[in-house]
């Protein structure tokens, strides 16, 4: 599979600068976060927003890149969070939550998913 939604890149960015440098390293470890991210945006949206990349359109896929790359960063943050300061960890596991769950009440609005 491919990064369809989001790039590893925005992923490791919302992660911090405190990440893990052995997981960010691993593109596999990434790859599979990144397929368990899209299937589950796709689930819970009940669209298949991976075959129908191209025809969104750009707010419905920048709402996708948040989703996907925030729960990504969830993901990398969780796998070892001895790296970050005090609080750090948690501050950015809230942010990122935060994004996550806004993007995805909006995608799972099925009127949004037809935007044009």
């Amino acid at each position: 599979m491919t990064w369809t939604l989001c790039s590893s890149g925005a992923a490791i960015a919302k992660a911090g600068t405190h990440a893990n440098s052995a997981v960010i390293a691993s593109a596999a470890t990434l790859l599979e976060w990144c397929t368990e991210a899209e299937g589950f945006i796709c689930a819970e949206c009940h669209n298949d927003f991976i075959t129908n990349y191209t025809s969104q359109n750009n707010q419905i896929k920048n709402a996708l890149k948040q989703a996907c790359s925030s729960m990504i960063a969830m993901n990398i943050i969780s796998f070892d969070n001895t790296g970050y300061l005090t609080r750090e960890a948690d501050t950015l596991m809230n942010n990122n939550y935060e994004m996550y769950s806004q993007s995805l009440k909006y995608l799972s609005i099925k009127q949004n998913q037809t935007l044009n």
